[in-house]
């Protein structure tokens, strides 16, 4: 029997979480998910016969503000869950394979794409678990309603979270209107529960921590490397995994990433040929960005400042928290010639991002941002 409710509560009585009636609740409706997808009804004779997989059991879309648990709950569900046909993924990045599969299918001309990409997904498995739903753009708007309803259709169950209920997903995007149908889809298919419990379990576990760290150096990284263990509930002596992550037709290489949580050094993402589509995949991809080796910045390295911009325009305008080692504070990072003047905004914002209100802020923007189909 699967138990997600057990694994939660052993949790609250270890003390690594407080005792949250919300989180509670969605750990009892997970773990009575759980057991339904491992012990399915018995399908009827003309399902049998005919090899049509039975109704996919009702699904769970998690949402609140950032830090209440959520993730934490899919990963006790996925963990626990016991089927072979099951699959966790962030859903910006499933998002571009389906877009991908669907340019394969369109090249067939052989109808609507979207359902033979839907049929393939849920030959694939059971359960598609995404971590982070949010929609930010016009092509995932218009296929979405077709896509689940789709999967759906063909048994697949849906587990999901976010920092927003339904009906503000895709707030303010271009032709909103054929996106509500994915909404009406969500809260008839879905149970969505809201997790609003008082405590900020990601700002938690940062603490009075200061997210600028100065100068560069063995200290500035162990303490680094300090924090995102505690971010991540990674053990020191695991491995930490890296991903590759797509960006219009080309993968960018993330060495280190968990959780959400990704680390970086500034001679990889900015001293290199990177541009503003890097920058924004990565600020839609993690909440979290732990970025080391930021030097002193002027005109005889403009162009990795330009980057630099570029990087922290993206973090900022997605609420993404930066903890950083640098070789000045940030007022003091592009100190005199060409540019300095410009770079002011920057000073502003990487200040901002030091707040407790910044990073008391959900992952991601408010409004949608229009992308040219």
């Amino acid at each position: 029997m699967p138990n997600v409710l057990a694994a939660y509560d052993a949790l609250v009585a270890a003390g690594e979480l407080r005792p949250d009636a919300a989180q509670a609740g969605g750990a009892r409706r997970l773990d009575a998910l759980a057991t339904t997808l491992e012990h399915p009804p018995q399908t009827g004779l003309f399902a049998r016969l005919t090899g049509r997989r039975a109704e996919a059991p009702r699904g769970v879309y998690l949402w609140g503000d950032v830090g209440r648990g959520k993730s934490m709950l899919m990963d006790l569900f996925f963990e626990h869950l016991d089927i072979p046909m099951k699959r966790r993924v962030h859903f910006s990045e499933f998002m571009i394979e389906v877009h991908g599969r669907i340019a394969v299918e369109r090249r067939k001309e052989v109808g609507d794409p979207i359902l033979p990409v839907a049929a393939a997904l849920a030959e694939e498995a059971r359960l598609l678990a995404f971590d982070e739903m949010m929609v930010t753009n016009s092509p995932d708007a218009m296929i979405l309603s077709r896509l689940f309803t789709a999967m759906i259709g063909a048994g697949v169950t849906i587990v999901a979270t976010s920092n927003r209920a339904p009906s503000d997903l895709y707030r303010n995007g271009l032709n909103r209107e054929h996106f509500l149908p994915f909404i009406a889809l969500i809260e008839q298919r879905l149970d969505v529960l809201s997790l609003r419990g008082p405590v900020d379990y990601r700002r938690d576990r940062l603490g009075s921590q200061d997210t600028w760290l100065v100068p560069n150096g063995a200290e500035a990284t162990a303490n680094l490397s300090a924090v995102f263990f505690r971010l991540t509930d990674h053990e020191v002596t695991e491995p930490i995994p890296s991903e590759d992550l797509p960006v219009q037709g080309r993968t960018l290489r993330v060495p280190k990433t968990l959780k959400g949580v990704a680390v970086f050094s500034f001679k990889k993402l900015c001293g290199e040929a990177k541009g503003a589509a890097d920058y924004l995949a990565i600020a839609r991809r993690y909440h979290t960005v732990i970025l080391v080796g930021i030097p002193k910045l002027g005109p005889d390295n403009r162009n990795e400042a330009a980057r630099f911009v570029q990087l922290i325009d993206a973090l900022y305008e997605h609420k993404v928290k930066l903890l950083a080692a640098a070789d000045a504070q940030p007022d003091q990072l592009y100190p005199i010639g060409d540019g300095r003047f410009e770079f002011e905004r920057t000073v502003s914002r990487l200040e901002e991002m030091r707040s407790d209100e910044y990073l008391c802020a959900g992952h991601g923007t408010d409004a949608a941002v229009p992308v040219a189909t």
